[in-house]
């Protein structure tokens, strides 16, 4: 899923914090007090929804207008804190539900937070204790199964699914004299580095536009298909131990990252960062790897005024990743303990992960659902996207999603995953020499593992 990134966390928190605090808990001081048995007093109340990412982020915007039209005395307030996860996100949400207050009625964790989320059932709700329980047979097991927590209680419910595919730009492909018909394109880049090939061609007929946005994009790409390749795990292996110098999926990851670094097509731009964006409106890279909840990004970027909704409008496609699909992304949805409206929050997370909305949000914004009912139903396998050019996702994406592998991430894999993405863009700035990187990389994966 999915936005202002490095060096200015410390001061974003106490922003955020200063912002959000009285919005962000529940409702406000003078809403009903809940009773003893975590039914709220009567009257109206409004639950607080936390959520991450750029563009469309978890795709909520039909269906929490919906939720508000069908529940007069029950309001939904969406607050979308920021589009970075790991640098932003989750550092504040640690410290709003680590000090008891902040935290919103219903969080979004991506799937890099679940392993810390897990190891802190003190944190969240039972869900099981509102019925959700009910709910085991609508998901795969995996998704379930992530959702119980050290103590094995339900803590979290899934939204979405990663996928994997390349958005690219058919009008500076055509410029580069490159096919733009999806399928062609496809077999442009049977392996990664007929894509580097691709670029090279692409970046001499069009020098003025780079053919990726920057390294740490791609590197997320291929380390999601190479984790599934070795044992199904990334940074940490099941008994969460460090395997970053030795798992050749991070091997292979970095050193494709090296490669097209190397290659000079790189746009260099910090994905989910202010200049990305930018750089993604004005048309300043012609390709972007993009599991589904990546498309709702791009699109929601680019229209993002809200007044030139057909901004952009087919100038994008989807097309087949090379070395097949991955599993990058994918969330949860949680009820924090420090919510003054525990049961009325849980009806909410019940809604919003329901196959209905999932489908909902898949429409609005290309995030892949995540329960099974969803994922069986026509209107995904038939799913095209008109923006896009009229992709059929269903067709792309459908195939895939019930298949794919659950990658183990470990309790400090955002915080590992922070430290390796920052190596990985200092090489794509030039601030560490490519030849020092993966030492480097190494280095910063062990201090967090132990510290």
């Amino acid at each position: 899923m999915m936005n202002k990134r490095r060096g200015r966390l410390a001061a974003a928190a106490v922003v955020m914090a200063t912002a959000l605090g009285l919005t962000a808990a529940c409702g406000g001081g003078d809403e009903p007090t809940a009773s003893g048995d975590g039914s709220s007093a009567p009257g109206k109340i409004t639950l607080t929804l936390q959520t991450f990412g750029g563009g469309t982020n978890f795709g909520y915007k039909a269906a929490v207008e919906k939720w508000n039209r069908e529940n007069p005395n029950i309001q939904v307030k969406h607050v979308n804190v920021s589009a970075d996860f790991e640098n932003e996100y989750w550092p504040q949400m640690l410290n709003w539900l680590q000090s008891g207050k902040g935290a919103g009625d219903v969080v979004g964790i991506d799937e890099g937070g679940m392993g810390l989320a897990k190891a802190r059932p003190q944190f969240f709700t039972d869900l099981a204790q509102y019925g959700l329980d009910s709910r085991k047979s609508d998901y795969p097991e995996w998704k379930w199964e992530n959702g119980i927590n050290a103590e094995g209680k339900l803590f979290a419910l899934g939204t979405d699914v990663g996928g994997m595919a390349v958005c690219y730009r058919k009008d500076l492909f055509e410029k580069a004299g490159l096919p733009t018909d999806r399928e062609e394109v496809a077999k442009l880049w049977p392996t990664w580095d007929d894509f580097i090939k691709v670029g090279q061609q692409f970046q001499e007929k069009v020098p003025d536009v780079k053919f990726v946005d920057g390294l740490n994009t791609w590197f997320n790409v291929v380390l999601s298909q190479e984790a599934a390749k070795h044992g199904n795990v990334s940074y940490y292996d099941r008994e969460n131990n460090l395997i970053v110098e030795t798992n050749p999926a991070v091997k292979a990851a970095f050193d494709f990252a090296a490669k097209v670094n190397e290659a000079g097509i790189s746009a260099k731009l910090r994905n989910f960062q202010d200049p990305w964006f930018a750089g993604m409106r004005k048309g300043a890279f012609a390709t972007l790897g993009c599991p589904g909840w990546m498309l709702g990004v791009v699109q929601g970027t680019i229209t993002e005024d809200g007044e030139k909704p057909e901004q952009g409008k087919g100038d994008w496609d989807v097309a087949a990743v090379p070395g097949g699909s991955g599993n990058w992304g994918g969330s949860w949805l949680a009820v924090p303990k420090q919510s003054k409206y525990p049961k009325e929050a849980a009806q909410l997370l019940n809604y919003l992960t329901s196959p209905e909305v999932q489908l909902m949000a898949f429409e609005e914004g290309g995030n892949l659902p995540s329960t099974i009912p969803a994922q069986d139903s026509e209107k995904l396998q038939s799913a095209v996207n008109e923006w896009f050019s009229n992709a059929p996702l269903g067709e792309i994406f459908g195939p895939s999603i019930k298949t794919l592998p659950p990658i183990f991430l470990g309790e400090k894999h955002s915080q590992t995953k922070s430290k390796v993405e920052n190596v990985i863009l200092g090489m794509d700035d030039g601030s560490i020499p490519a030849d020092q990187a993966w030492q480097r990389l190494v280095e910063e994966a062990k201090k967090v593992a132990e510290g």
